[in-house]
C-alpha cells in the first residue's frame, strides 16, 4: 500500500506516528499546504525511508491528483478540515485511488425550518457519487477517525453480537480535560468544532427518518467510565446519525457531547457576533480593505491544538450507548475506547483527542492493505465487519471497554 496523507496538523501528525510502528504500507507520502508542518512530521520519524514530505494545495484537484500518479499512491488519507472534503475525494477518484477521511462533506441548514427538517445533509454530496464509485470498482471509506469512525465500528459490533433488536443507538462523548493556563482552548479544530457545534443537530427516528433540532438540546447527565464521572451531553450535529442507519437497524439514533456550560456559552457568543461565519467580511488593513472569515479569524486567535499536549490532563472517552433486547430480555450497554493525556503524550508524543482520532483510520488501512475490509461504493464503517477492527485497536496497544448499563 503506497499512502498519500494529506494535512499534517495533529491529527494527521498523530497519524505518522502510528502508522510508522507498522509494517502494512510500502510508502507513504505526507503532504499539506505549509511544507514546513510536513516536514516536521517525517523528520519526528527519522531513519523511516518510507516517509517522504511534499507541498500540495487540499483544494487543488488536479494538483492532489497528479501528486497520487507521480508517487503510485494507492490510497488518499484526508487529515484536513471538512471544507477539503469534495476536491480530495474527486482528485482521489480521477487518480484512481482508494479515498479515506474522518470528516464528511459539509452540511447546509433547510432554508426555512432549520430546526426542523434536514436541508443538505453530512455526506450527501459523497453519497450521490457512490454509484460512480461502485461501478469503477473503487472504495471511498468516509467517516473512518473516531467519533465518527470508531463509535460507528461499535454500533456494528452491538447490531451483530449483542442485540436481536435495537431501540437507541446514541454516541455519547465525554472527557474530564483541563488545559493549564487556558480558560477556552478547544483539544480539537476549532473551525470544525463550530461547525458541528452551532449547525442544527440531526437526529434519526425509523418511523419519521432524519429531522434536526436546535443546538444544543436535549440534555442529559451521562456517566462516562475510567474516572471521567457524570458530565452533561446534549445534541449536536455529527455524522453518526446520518452513517448508521444506513446499514445498522435502530429505533433511534443520536449524538450527544459532554461540552459543559461555559463551553456552550462560549460557542453562542461567538454567534451573536457572527464570528462563527465563513463568509468574509471586510476590515481595513495597511495597504487598503482586506477580505477576511471571521471564523478563521477566531481560529488564529487561539492556540493549534497539536501544541497544548504538554499542557493537557485528564482523559478522552468515545463511545456508544445501545438499548434493545437480547434473548428476549432488555439490554442496555456502553462500548467506549478511553485514553489518557498523559500516556499519549509519553508513548507518542501526541494528546489525546488528537491521537485517539488518528489510530482508528491506522487501523482501518491495515484492515484494507490485509483484505480484512474490503468493499466498493461510498461506504461508512459500520458496513464492514467489527470484530477485525476490534481486534487490531486492541493489537496496537489500545483496548476498548463495555459496560453493561
Amino acid at each position: 500500500m503506497r499512502v498519500l496523507l494529506v494535512g499534517a496538523g495533529g491529527v494527521g501528525t498523530a497519524f505518522t506516528r502510528i502508522a510508522a510502528r507498522r509494517p502494512f504500507f510500502e510508502a507513504m507520502v505526507v503532504a499539506d499546504h505549509d511544507p514546513a508542518r510536513a516536514e516536521a512530521a517525517v523528520a519526528a520519524l527519522a531513519g523511516d525511508e518510507r516517509l517522504r514530505a511534499e507541498r500540495v494545495d487540499a483544494g487543488d484537484e488536479a494538483a492532489v491528483a497528479a501528486l497520487l500518479a507521480r508517487h503510485r499512491c494507492d490510497v488518499l488519507m484526508n487529515a484536513t478540515d471538512p471544507r477539503f472534503v469534495m476536491p480530495l475525494f474527486r482528485a482521489a477518484r480521477t487518480a484512481g485511488a482508494t479515498y479515506v477521511d474522518m470528516a464528511m462533506s459539509l452540511s447546509r441548514p433547510h432554508p426555512d425550518r432549520p430546526y426542523e427538517e434536514c436541508g443538505v445533509r453530512l455526506g450527501d454530496a459523497q453519497f450521490a457519487e457512490s454509484d460512480d464509485w461502485a461501478a469503477a470498482g473503487a472504495l471511498a471509506l468516509v467517516g473512518m477517525g473516531v467519533e465518527p469512525g470508531l463509535s460507528d465500528v461499535f454500533a456494528r459490533y452491538a447490531a451483530d453480537e449483542l442485540f436481536d433488536e435495537i431501540d437507541e443507538i446514541g454516541v455519547r462523548d465525554g472527557a474530564n480535560l483541563t488545559v493549564e493556563g487556558h480558560d477556552f482552548a478547544p483539544s480539537f479544530n476549532i473551525w470544525t468544532t463550530i461547525e458541528e457545534c452551532l449547525n442544527p443537530p440531526v437526529v434519526y427516528e425509523a418511523d419519521r427518518g432524519w429531522f434536526t433540532t436546535a443546538p444544543f438540546s436535549e440534555p442529559e447527565v451521562f456517566d462516562f467510565p475510567e474516572g471521567i464521572g457524570p458530565v452533561e451531553c446534549v445534541n449536536v450535529e455529527h455524522e453518526e446519525v446520518l452513517l448508521v442507519p444506513r446499514w445498522v437497524k435502530a429505533r433511534r439514533v443520536t449524538f450527544k457531547y459532554g461540552l459543559g456550560g461555559e463551553f456552550i456559552e462560549t460557542l453562542k457568543t461567538l454567534q451573536r457576533l457572527g464570528l462563527d461565519r465563513t463568509s468574509p467580511v471586510t476590515v481595513p488593513g495597511p495597504d487598503g480593505p482586506v477580505p477576511v472569515s471571521p471564523r478563521d479569524v477566531v481560529a488564529a486567535c487561539l492556540p493549534d491544538p497539536a501544541t497544548l499536549g504538554a499542557l493537557m490532563h485528564g482523559k478522552t472517552c468515545a463511545g456508544t450507548w445501545v438499548r434493545g433486547v437480547k434473548d428476549g430480555a432488555p439490554r442496555e450497554v456502553y462500548l467506549y475506547h478511553v485514553v489518557d493525556n498523559q500516556w499519549s503524550m509519553a508513548e507518542y508524543g501526541s494528546q489525546a483527542v488528537v491521537w485517539q482520532t488518528a489510530v482508528n483510520p491506522v487501523v482501518a488501512l491495515e484492515l484494507l492493505a490485509t483484505g480484512a475490509w474490503s468493499g466498493t461504493g461510498v461506504l461508512g464503517p459500520e458496513a464492514f465487519p467489527a470484530r477485525p477492527f476490534l481486534d487490531l485497536l486492541t493489537e496496537y496497544g489500545s483496548p476498548w471497554g463495555q459496560r453493561e448499563q
